[in-house]
């Protein structure tokens, strides 16, 4: 069995100048964490601020993000012994 429930959603971020994306899973729905972001970049803050499934938190200045993907994690492959 995965650590990953069929419901989390992966968040990948891209930064500007970052040789790798910062990949996390959420708890929210896809339309939750766009809103999150959406929120975040029209804000005065300007800091994308997600929380990941274990309660760890990323912060992002919006003006460094490259991009944000979001999808519903994939389902873990592989066999079982039974």
């Amino acid at each position: 069995m995965s650590d990953v429930e069929e419901d989390d959603v992966e968040v990948k971020i891209g930064v500007q100048f970052a040789p790798r994306e910062l990949v996390l899973d959420s708890a929210q729905t896809p339309a939750e964490v766009a809103e999150t972001v959406t929120k975040a970049i029209a804000s005065d803050s300007g800091v994308l601020a997600l929380v990941d499934e274990r309660g760890r938190r990323v912060i992002v200045p919006v003006s460094k993000l490259a991009y944000v993907e979001i999808a519903e994690s994939p389902r873990p492959v592989g066999f079982m012994a039974g």
